[in-house]
């Protein structure tokens, strides 16, 4: 994993890593990373993408992540948009990224999707994103805060971010906050019309298929959408490879969640739950 450095924006500094050819003329990619991640949760994915494509990559730990400095005031259910439409194309213009590619994770997956609408992006690539609220998936986050508060995760995040209840109350209040269950943003969708690809694991306990579907029917632009074997983590988890590791370390990195046995168990009983109350909603609904 390359050395980080940090960016001045707006008076606050962010954690990023750039690696590759500034000067190789193609499209550069942004890697933005997911919920509980960091320049360095990539886990040197950014880096190896840029030796195997030629390309430039650059990573950067949004605020409260990593070594970026704390943001103002607390998260609300507009980061994700306001993320999208300020801090992303500042930061571009900041490090002279013209037209990324936009490849993010999770909420990170869903700042791409928001960031890519329009001129913004050559392509966009989306690793287990999230369009809507599926309550189901709220049964992984509550877990988190259980890991956290009762558990060792603050220990564990603490590795890897300055401020750990910064970063993870910064995600999970705002996951579990009331006015978040309405939160849907397949509607902004139809803005995007570069090239997407939607990625997505058949066994997430923060989400299902029905979020890159959404973006299939919605976005203006070609859409791929592949399903894999694997959990939340489609860029390095499989059934064959064990959960990644901190560079130089035997420690498996943070996971908030349970062991996946607990957690298809909760997951069943919220589907339960659901079918009782009626339907999550589809992306055609």
């Amino acid at each position: 994993m390359s050395a980080t450095s940090l960016l001045e924006l707006d008076g606050l500094r962010h954690e990023y890593s750039d690696t590759g050819d500034p000067g190789d003329g193609r499209a550069p990619l942004l890697f933005l990373h997911e919920g509980l991640g960091s320049v360095g949760l990539w886990r040197g994915f950014p880096e190896r993408i840029a030796a195997e494509s030629g390309r430039r990559a650059v990573a950067y730990s949004r605020l409260g992540h990593g070594r970026s400095d704390r943001p103002r005031t607390p998260r609300t259910t507009t980061f994700m948009a306001t993320e999208a439409t300020t801090t992303v194309p500042t930061l571009c213009a900041a490090l002279g990224l013209e037209r990324p590619i936009l490849v993010g994770h999770s909420d990170g997956g869903t700042i791409a999707l928001l960031a890519g609408r329009g001129d913004a992006g050559e392509r966009v690539v989306v690793l287990a994103p999230h369009v809507l609220t599926e309550p189901f998936a709220l049964t992984a986050i509550r877990a988190a805060r259980t890991a956290f508060t009762e558990g060792d995760l603050r220990t564990r995040m603490a590795r890897h971010h300055d401020d750990p209840d910064t970063t993870f109350h910064g995600w999970n209040d705002m996951w579990l906050a009331e006015e978040f269950t309405s939160w849907d943003v397949r509607d902004a969708l139809a803005g995007i019309t570069a090239p997407v690809l939607g990625l997505q694991g058949d066994d997430d306990p923060y989400g299902s298929i029905v979020h890159v579907r959404a973006v299939e029917e919605r976005a203006s632009g070609p859409v791929t959408v592949t399903e894999l074997p694997c959990g939340h983590a489609p860029t390095w988890s499989s059934p064959t490879r064990p959960p990644p590791r901190s560079p130089g370390s035997s420690t498996p990195c943070p996971d908030p969640v349970p062991p996946r046995s607990r957690v298809r168990a909760r997951i069943r009983g919220a589907r339960a739950t659901r079918r009782a109350r009626g339907p999550v909603p589809r992306a055609d609904a």
